[in-house]
């Protein structure tokens, strides 16, 4: 009997009236727009990606070709953000790649991927909080203002806590407990000040290149899989495909927009736009300014404008770094909170994660209990491991998702889809394809560490939910 609920769907008809029928105790609020989610995607995925791993990727893997590494990157996002979009269309619940997953797969291969989201948006967050600590640290030392070095690092990386990553991680859980429409604001206006900053470094930048950096634009393999070569642009790929987690926060956030058939599908493809042009425009830039192998530092934008002798411009960037980590850092954290919320409702966590303040509509003690975890991951782990962890379990969720569009297909043919992913069966198998192949990029303890996580989850799975899915098959029944 334990088998049979393991494999049990959830119907996408019981999703969507248990998202129509909540009250204000376990129902999250209506509040967000087309340009609200945007905003979501852009915030979530100009970050870390843009301001850090633009400099460790083209140290270590792809060098000038950097570039191609993130059109490689953003082309496989676009396959899975089509899909996506299929998706979050036709059922606007809350729980994104969970959500889908339980509808076609079954309640053990929902935990399995909520489980594998918790592992994506909690080190995306404290991945970026990292990268906000590097930043903040160097905009200070600009004044004379320096930490402990003890305070000032993860061990391993010359300190004991890094203090900035757990405060930034702290703090914006305060604001997401205040409620999605408070956030939403903040975001907005913060994503238009980083996006008007990076247009700047992309501008001024752009003068002062010298294009013998760019020759060769594929350094010759030194030897390894990864180091550099056309193998090093793959994992260079793999590796910054961290940077496109954010249309997976847009998919998080359908749930609390005001027309989610109209507006999941614009939020999810206007952020991928406008995302990979800002990517792949400031690669170009960046390493036409600094040979790339002097770009694993943790500011390497800053770097670059101190390079060619712009150093009060360089505060600029530094801000702009902050302003773009800090809204990563808050969609990043508001994704995580809705994926928790999302598998409380299932009862596939405990119920008080599901409960929602009824001033704010928002689940805030699943949001500081998430919030308090990620701070503590964000205050002693270094941000290299962090960055290879969030792109593998972020590559498995949109195989995922791409299998769900070709099941659902198959499973549901009548059901209406405001958005189709054009092309039938092509484009989700060759997102599916392509995740694979970047997958395959990644180094051998990432899977290692991602295959551990994924073993612990399911001993929780089968330790907590032999009697919780009793529950779950009632309901279902």
């Amino acid at each position: 009997m334990l088998a049979s609920a393991l494999a049990t769907r959830k119907p996408i008809a019981a999703i969507l009236a248990q998202q129509d029928s909540g009250g204000t105790s376990t129902s999250l609020a209506r509040t967000l727009s087309a340009f609200s989610l945007v905003c979501i995607g852009v915030g979530a995925t100009i970050g870390a990606g843009i301001f850090v791993l633009t400099g460790t990727a083209a140290a270590q893997f792809a060098g000038p070709g950097l570039a191609l590494s993130f059109i490689i990157a953003g082309l496989a996002s676009g396959l899975v953000g089509l899909c996506y979009a299929e998706l979050a269309a036709m059922i606007p619940a809350p729980g994104s790649t969970y959500t889908y997953t339980y509808a076609t797969l079954g309640s053990m291969a929902a935990w399995i991927i909520g489980w594998d989201l918790v592992l994506e948006f909690a080190m995306a967050a404290a991945t970026v909080a990292v990268g906000w600590s590097g930043y903040a640290q160097s905009l200070a030392a600009d004044f004379g203002l320096r930490l402990p070095a003890a305070l000032a690092g993860a061990p391993g990386k010359g300190g004991i806590i890094d203090l900035p990553a757990a405060a930034i991680t702290l703090g914006l859980t305060l604001l997401l407990m205040r409620g999605a429409r408070d956030a939403a604001l903040s975001n907005a206006i913060l994503v238009a000040l980083k996006v008007a900053i990076i247009l700047a470094f992309v501008l001024v930048g752009a003068l002062h290149v010298r294009p013998e950096l760019w020759s060769p634009l594929v350094p010759p393999n030194e030897g390894s899989f990864g180091s550099f070569g056309w193998s090093g642009i793959l994992r260079g790929a793999g590796v910054v495909f961290f940077a496109y987690v954010g249309f997976e926060t847009v998919s998080c956030a359908v749930a609390e927009t005001r027309n989610p058939q109209r507006d999941a599908p614009i939020g999810l493809i206007g952020a991928l736009i406008v995302s990979t042009i800002l990517y792949v425009a400031v690669a170009i830039v960046l390493t036409g300014l600094v040979p790339y192998r002097l770009l694993n530092v943790p500011d390497p934008i800053a770097k670059a404008v101190d390079t060619v002798g712009l150093g009060g411009f360089s505060l600029v960037i530094k801000l702009g770094a902050l302003v773009g980590l800090t809204t990563s850092c808050l969609t990043a954290l508001y994704g995580q909170g809705r994926i928790f919320y999302a598998m409380a409702r299932d009862r596939l966590l405990p119920d008080a994660f599901a409960r929602v303040d009824p001033a704010t509509r928002a689940p805030r003690l699943g949001q500081a209990t998430i919030g308090l975890l990620t701070a503590l991951v964000a205050a002693f782990v270094p941000i290299d491991v962090l960055g290879e962890l969030v792109s593998i379990g972020t590559l498995f969720a949109f195989i995922l998702v791409c299998s769900a569009v070709l099941i659902l297909r198959h499973t549901e043919p009548e059901r209406t889809r405001p958005f189709r992913v054009p092309g039938g069966a092509l484009l989700p198998v060759l997102g599916i394809v392509g995740c694979l192949a970047l997958m395959a990029g990644l180094p051998a303890d990432t899977w290692i560490r991602l295959a551990v996580w994924l073993g612990l989850g399911l001993a929780i799975f089968f330790g907590y939910g032999r009697y919780r899915l009793r529950t779950v098959r009632g309901e279902q029944a």
